[in-house]
């Protein structure tokens, strides 16, 4: 079968939509691939499953729908096309906590059911701490930072020196620890945080 090698989904891939119906949108991508009409239904149906878009909503404008369901159209519409590297520019952006969390949970199923790697571009390290298994942090067009997250956030002045964020939980461990608690350099989330103090 028919596998792309990257699928890249832009910020705000909402705006890449375009055709008249959720399905024919989803559709879009492994119909150009030259598939048969039950495979592009399958991997449809398929990639609607996995961004938890309803098939009653297949035959809807996708111009109709809120900001989070035409963003996971939009990201259906790629992992339709069944990428072993699917490339996120902020696909979080502008979306409330529980939008968020739905795209990341999305993905990691994604992820977990095909094994396709999964690069997520981000200004937010609370999703990076959160759901990164490597963080590479760019500045200048030159990395500067390369390892796990708990290697990443020990270093929390260099990330700030950077321009970066930094977890809450990194944070007040960096502020506990200007005040002269002995907390570890690698504390990023409220439960290593919370196992220290």
């Amino acid at each position: 079968l028919v596998r792309s090698r990257v699928g890249l989904v832009f910020q705000y891939p909402e705006y890449q939509l375009f055709e008249e119906t959720v399905y024919k949108d989803i559709a879009f991508g492994p119909r150009n691939q030259g598939l048969s009409e039950e495979e592009i239904d399958r991997r449809v149906r398929e990639a609607a499953g996995f961004v938890s878009i309803d098939e009653s909503l297949f035959d809807s404008s996708p111009f109709e729908l809120s900001g989070g369901q035409k963003r996971r159209i939009a990201i259906a519409g790629v992992i339709a096309m069944r990428p072993e590297v699917l490339i996120l520019d902020e696909p979080m952006a502008g979306l409330d906590p529980e939008g968020r969390e739905g795209i990341m949970k999305n993905l990691t199923a994604y992820h977990n059911e095909t094994g396709a790697a999964l690069v997520i571009v981000t200004h937010s390290m609370e999703d990076a701490a959160r759901y990164a298994e490597r963080m590479i942090v760019l500045a200048g067009g030159e990395i500067r930072m390369d390892g796990a997250p708990e290697e990443v956030f020990a270093h929390a002045e260099r990330l700030q020196t950077l321009g970066l964020d930094l977890p809450e939980a990194a944070h007040i461990a960096l502020l506990l620890r200007r005040k002269g608690l002995p907390l570890s350099e690698a504390i990023y989330s409220p439960d290593r945080l919370r196992d220290e103090l």
